[in-house]
């Protein structure tokens, strides 16, 4: 474990992410103990904290530094964390589609079991829907779209949220940051396009919070609807939709196809936490197997689109996460010092 050197990313042959006396550095091994102990420690059983910690390194390692070990803190101290939690199941099922009770169980175990029906429903049928509902933090999309691409599916993943973005032109939330996302497979490997309709991710805000940073100008409000970049203010308030009215609709859209999934069931709330799965055998459009081929060829003319003056390569989606994930597998993950003395502490 390295708690601080000196480092930058700018300098030549430099690790990733940079070290500082507020830094310690984790191999995989050591981010993966730290995460399941705090997670047992607040009553998750073994293999549950390997599953919720499985996708946290994994965030890590793609540079998504909030969605890493700092959702930790943020499911140890959420409510329905405290409050009683029954076992995932399905309460709704055909041949080709499946509706889950989540029980209240935290969004990385009932979404991944969601992620692993669309997956074999899709391999039976060729196409699948599935809904999670009754509850929350499922993590990052894109986790699971991999996991669905790499069963050589198509996937579709969209995520309503309570209240946390507030509608163009209202002074209070009312919408989720309610992230869309789409996995390919490919010959060379899958292809994930992930994103939220919000200007920041809620565990961005609370991960600002719990360090004393502030939020870029313009995306956060306080309880009184007034901008503000105090994270700790937009916490009891909260952000704008990315795009204006674009980012705006798409919001709302998925909030709508978060009531597909079942988020009003669970407490009769239209605004509320609801997980939906589209998964398709790409076959039953496009016989013979040629599309993981064709997904490859695309992905090679896109790249080889002449370039503007002082570009140095067109990137696709994902390309960037997953060059990443695999320097840091090496290099290791570069956490907040006050993050892992909270996860020590739990």
């Amino acid at each position: 474990m390295n708690r601080g050197t000196a480092g930058s990313r700018a300098q030549p042959g430099a690790p990733l992410d940079a070290d500082t006396p507020g830094t310690v550095r984790l191999t995989v091994a050591q981010a993966t103990a730290l995460g399941e102990n705090a997670l047992r420690r607040i009553g998750y059983p073994e293999e549950e904290a390997r599953i919720i910690v499985d996708q946290l390194v994994d965030n890590a390692l793609c540079g998504y530094k909030f969605a890493g070990l700092p959702r930790v803190l943020a499911i140890a101290h959420d409510e329905k964390t405290r409050q009683a939690r029954r076992p995932v199941r399905v309460v709704h099922e055909t041949p080709a589609s499946a509706l889950i009770d989540g029980g209240n169980n935290v969004g990385y175990i009932s979404v991944y079991r969601g992620a692993e029906i669309a997956i074999a429903k899709a391999r039976a049928t060729g196409l699948a829907a599935v809904g999670v509902y009754n509850s929350y933090y499922s993590g990052r999309n894109a986790y699971y779209a991999e996991r669905i691409a790499r069963a050589g599916l198509v996937a579709i993943h969209v995520a309503s949220a309570k209240p946390r973005v507030l509608p163009l032109g209202g002074a209070r939330p009312a919408l989720g940051t309610n992230p869309i996302c789409f996995g390919f497979p490919s010959a060379a490997g899958p292809v994930v396009f992930d994103m939220g309709t919000a200007s920041l991710m809620w565990g961005e805000v609370m991960l600002f919070a719990h360090i004393g940073r502030e939020l870029p100008e313009g995306t956060g409000y306080d309880e009184q609807g007034r901008p503000t970049r105090d994270a700790r203010a937009v916490l009891r308030g909260g952000v704008v939709p990315f795009g204006g009215h674009k980012g705006y609709g798409l919001s709302f859209a998925i909030q709508a196809l978060g009531l597909l999934a079942g988020a009003a069931l669970a407490r009769g709330q239209v605004q509320d936490y609801g997980f939906l799965f589209v998964a398709v055998d790409p076959d039953i459009l496009v016989p013979g197997g040629v599309f993981p081929r064709q997904m490859a060829e695309l992905v090679e003319r896109v790249k080889a689109t002449p370039r503007q003056p002082g570009v140095a390569e067109i990137r696709i989606p994902s390309e960037r996460a997953f060059r990443e994930r695999e320097r840091r597998r090496k290099e290791g993950i570069v956490l907040d010092r006050k993050v892992v003395e909270s996860l020590e502490a739990l």
